[in-house]
Formats: structure tokens, sequence, C-alpha cells
């Protein structure tokens, strides 16, 4: 299916996310999406995640191992040196970076790579793009991209979302965790929610003794694979 993806037209290739996204699986849709726009690799990540450690930023991706491990601190570095209103003006604005010099690449592929944010909802979503070396990609069908991406990961995360959770959040420790996810301090969010940094303290005790996490890094985690922020 990816290999002729390149070849659909606009409707056909709607036509074949929705299917794929429709099922819950957002990795076919962005293989799907890599192959129409001309690249060979994709990295979706959580872009409001990367300055956590680890890799629970990564949502889904083809790209090497170590080679996300690697780039890692770019991403984490790029993110924390960006401004609010440079993050919301770079939305599908694609970019072109090169891949650090002791980073593997596969045969073929350019140590140029794509990079575009998004949001879905609340999420502010990353989509890098590795493609074959001598290989031009189009910055239009590259926008375009970006918004099919978003609409796959919001049909597949509808479909993923579950119905009968383990634990049900109220609607102001959903609101902590969503600000916390947002890196917002207990004293910020008091201020943000316009109430006192013991009580904002307690909504967050309280989500991690229902998620069964023990810091806030773990219930960020827990909540982006629960669909919850």
């Amino acid at each position: 299916m990816s290999a002729s993806a390149g070849a659909l037209s606009k409707e056909q290739l709607i036509a074949r996310l929705a299917m794929a996204s429709g099922s819950g699986d957002v990795s076919a849709g962005l293989r799907l999406l890599t192959s129409y726009v001309g690249a060979s690799h994709f990295l979706l990540s959580r872009f409001d995640l990367v300055q956590e450690s680890g890799l629970d930023f990564v949502v889904s991706s083809d790209w090497p191992f170590d080679l996300v491990r690697r780039l890692e601190p770019e991403l984490a570095s790029r993110y924390s040196r960006s401004s609010e209103l440079e993050k919301c003006l770079s939305v599908l604005q694609p970019k072109f970076a090169l891949l650090p010099d002791d980073a593997y690449v596969p045969d073929g592929v350019s140590r140029q790579y794509c990079s575009m944010t998004m949001s879905v909802g609340r999420t502010r979503l990353a989509l890098q793009f590795l493609f074959p070396e001598d290989m031009i990609l189009s910055p239009e069908r590259l926008r375009e991209i970006g918004l099919l991406a978003a609409y796959c990961v919001s049909l597949s995360t509808q479909k993923g979302q579950r119905t009968d959770r383990d634990c049900e959040l109220t609607e102001r420790e959903l609101e902590c965790l969503f600000w916390i996810a947002e890196g917002k301090t207990s004293d910020e969010i008091a201020t943000i929610l316009g109430i006192s940094r013991n009580t904002i303290n307690n909504y967050i005790t309280s989500v991690m003794r229902k998620t069964a996490t023990k810091t806030r890094s773990e219930a960020i985690a827990y909540a982006v694979r629960n669909n919850l922020v």
C-alpha cells in the first residue's frame, strides 16, 4: 500500500488515511503520508514532552532507534530555546536541519531532515521526515501532509480512547494534569486556575494515586499513553 502512495490522488489518499486511522493504527496512516510526500522515514513526537528524560515523547516512528536517541537532546534544546510565540508561528511551517555528524543514517538517506509542528486539541506534536539523498521535498505538499497528519492522529486518538478507564479523573484533576504536561509549576497552575497552591498539590497527589504513578513525569507519560492530555 505504501509503495504506491506517492501516485495516489488526494482523494484516494484521504480515503486510505481514514481507513487506516479509523482502525486506531496511527503508524499505518503515517507510512502512507511518508510515501505520499516522497520521504523515507517518519518520526511523530510529543513536542511538548521532549524536555522530559527518556523517549516517552515518541508517539510513532520507523527511524532507527539509535538515531532517535541521539536526536533527543537536539529536539529538547530547540524546544527550550523557542518562545511561546515562536512555537505558535512555527505550526505547519516546514523547517530543515542537519543531523549531528556522529548520528547514524541509513544508506541512501540524506543527513538533512524536515520537521513540522502541529496541534491536535491541546497536544503539540512534531513530525520529522528523513528522505532520500537528492530528493527535494515540496513545502506546499509538506504543509498539506502536516494537516493530514493532524487529522490522522485525531482519528486514531478518538478510536483508541478507552471508554471504561481503570481510573476516573475529575475535571479539575485533568486540568492540573494538562498544565503539568505544559511544564507549569504548582504555583503557576494555582495562578492560572485561581485556587491555592496546596489545593493544586492535593489534586496532583490524587492524580498520581489514581494512576498509580510516583512522579509528575510518570503521570504525564501515563496521561499521554491513555489520551488524557
